[in-house]
């Protein structure tokens, strides 16, 4: 993971600051803890960059949730139907269930994702 340091995929994987690299934005770093799921950090320790650049500034990844939810969907589809050959209702029910258990990861990757958008990495950041 250290090679992608400095790459919008590690800042989108790890839940990085996307300026630095060097802190996480969450509070929890454990997705699952599901009443700090996303509960971020108002600020980066590290070179101070503001997460929330304006209100309601994350309501823009529920539309990046979409389509990562229909890649995790997908994803079983394939391995439930084609790879190990069950029939439609066990796949849309293992469908359903890996929806449900993968959704503290699905909110995180698409809050990743929508904030990696609109900020860029900086090989050296100053404090202020």
């Amino acid at each position: 993971m250290a090679l992608l340091k400095g790459t919008k995929i590690y800042s989108i994987v790890s839940g990085k600051c996307p300026v630095c690299h060097n802190e996480s934005m969450y509070s929890e770093r454990n997705p699952y803890i599901l009443s700090q799921t996303l509960h971020m950090k108002e600020r980066c320790g590290h070179c101070d960059t503001k997460y929330k650049i304006e209100p309601s500034f994350f309501y823009g990844a529920m539309y990046v949730s979409y389509p990562v939810g229909i890649i995790f969907a997908g994803i079983t589809f394939i391995l439930s139907y084609l790879v190990f050959n069950l029939d439609l209702i066990p796949t849309y029910i293992i469908m359903v269930a890996v929806m449900i258990v993968s959704l503290p990861i699905i909110l995180r990757l698409s809050r990743n994702i929508w904030i990696n958008i609109f900020m860029k990495f900086k090989k050296t950041t100053s404090l202020p």
